[in-house]
């Protein structure tokens, strides 16, 4: 049996930088205060990813997720994804200025989900806002599905992991561009 946390303990190892583990719609997730620089380059350092790639940052409501969304963004965008939200749709938008290259990486855009899952959304309010969300695995190897998976992967690395059901997906969110609405990951 796995030692698992409570969800204010989670919010608050977020709130003190740490990297924390819970369940999303399809795989474990981790992740971590996106302003914390120091706190997402441990998270790559943990799951072995180049920082170019970036992550996606996911929300409770769409007021955590607002501020890293370009304003100049056409409404038409805006409105295709708040149809699918909440819920297992991420959409990538152009960012706002100012959002750290360390949460984009590469990118122009900034993935970003507004979730339905209870435990995520649940995270997201006790911390008082969005958070980066990556699969909990090392890259390339397949995600967690279970708390278990979760501690065989990264052992006590990370500073909280809370326990839950998966939300019921075979397969991690699909990821469609805001502009356009082209599927990017199915």
């Amino acid at each position: 049996m796995t030692d698992t946390d409570d969800i204010p303990t989670a919010a608050a190892a977020l709130r003190r930088g740490g990297v924390v583990a819970w369940p999303t719609e399809a795989v474990f997730g981790l992740g971590c205060d996106p302003s914390n620089r120091v706190a997402v380059a441990r998270l790559f350092a943990l799951k072995q990813r180049p920082p170019t790639q970036g992550m996606l940052l996911v929300g409770g409501e769409f007021a955590q997720i607002v501020p890293y969304i370009d304003p100049a963004t056409p409404r038409e965008a805006l409105e295709r994804a708040l149809a699918s939200w909440p819920g297992p749709q991420t959409w990538v938008f152009p960012r706002a200025p100012g959002v750290p290259e360390w949460i984009a990486g590469d990118h122009p855009g900034i993935a970003l989900r507004v979730t339905a899952h209870p435990t995520a959304a649940a995270l997201c309010a006790a911390f008082g806002g969005a958070l980066v969300s990556t699969s909990a695995n090392r890259h390339g190897e397949a995600p967690a599905r279970c708390a278990e998976a979760v501690r065989l992967a990264f052992g006590y690395d990370i500073d909280a992991l809370v326990d839950g059901a998966l939300g019921g997906l075979e397969r991690p969110t699909p990821i469609r561009d805001a502009i356009s609405g082209a599927l990017l990951r199915r």
